[in-house]
């Protein structure tokens, strides 16, 4: 049986508006970062393993906190933005409705549809006006007001995210080991098995993207290891 063309599926993209991947994705990776990062840095100045533990969980739930709430704040922020936009953009249309389906014209034409086509198409949306509307926030300002991510879906997934990835390099002390470098293993394969999963949303090659992540983490982790190396000497 041929398959039925995408056009004529429903839910044939991928969500892209930003509701729960991308912080989910950030959470993720910056809690697996963050945290490394963090225990190569202390460990690298030469405290017990029970020091880096606490440090580690204090990264973990400082961090989650943080990127929780920073997340909400900054979908809340963007939203509301959008939100007083589209009030602008609904008194232009109130105050010169003429003038806004002209320039609503002047957008399609000057994506190819004829001009006479496009005037037309925009005196036909002009008799509903909500529909109007949408189609002028479409064009000016880049996004759809009917889907805007939450700023909850983008708090709780940001949250979670990073405390998991957060939890990956303290696993061995957690569970009684003692080895800086256990820990730094752990956390690198959960940097390389976060990238690849990543590919699983991007269409990436898996392995591409759980080395391009290992990288970033091993160099970072690399920098703090040496300050804390350094600055351990110094006070020894």
């Amino acid at each position: 049986m041929a398959e039925i063309p995408a056009a004529f599926r429903e839910h044939h993209h991928a969500d892209v508006s930003g509701g729960w991947l991308r912080p989910a994705v950030f959470g993720a990776m910056d809690g697996l970062v963050t945290n490394i990062a963090l225990i190569a840095g202390v460990g690298g100045g030469g405290v017990s393993a029970d020091n880096i533990l606490l440090s580690g969980v204090a990264g973990l739930v400082a961090g989650a906190i943080s990127m929780g709430l920073g997340e909400y704040t900054s979908v809340s922020s963007a939203n509301e933005q959008v939100a007083a936009e589209i009030a602008k953009e609904r008194r232009e249309l109130e105050l010169n409705p003429e003038a806004e389906a002209w320039e609503l014209a002047q957008a399609w034409v000057r994506r190819g549809v004829p001009e006479e086509v496009a005037e037309q198409l925009a005196a036909a949306l002009a008799k509903n006006p909500e529909e109007e509307l949408r189609a002028h926030v479409r064009e000016e300002l880049g996004v759809d007001p009917d889907d805007r991510p939450s700023p909850w879906t983008a708090a709780i997934s940001s949250f979670v995210c990073f405390s998991i990835g957060a939890i990956v390099p303290l696993l061995p002390y957690l569970l009684g080991f003692t080895s800086l470098w256990l820990a730094l293993g752990f956390g690198a394969v959960g940097l390389f098995v976060a990238g690849a999963i990543v590919a699983r949303f991007t269409g990436k090659r898996w392995w591409r993207s759980g080395a391009r992540q290992l990288l970033l983490g091993v160099a970072a982790a690399g920098a703090t290891y040496l300050i804390g190396l350094l600055i351990g000497v110094q006070i020894t």
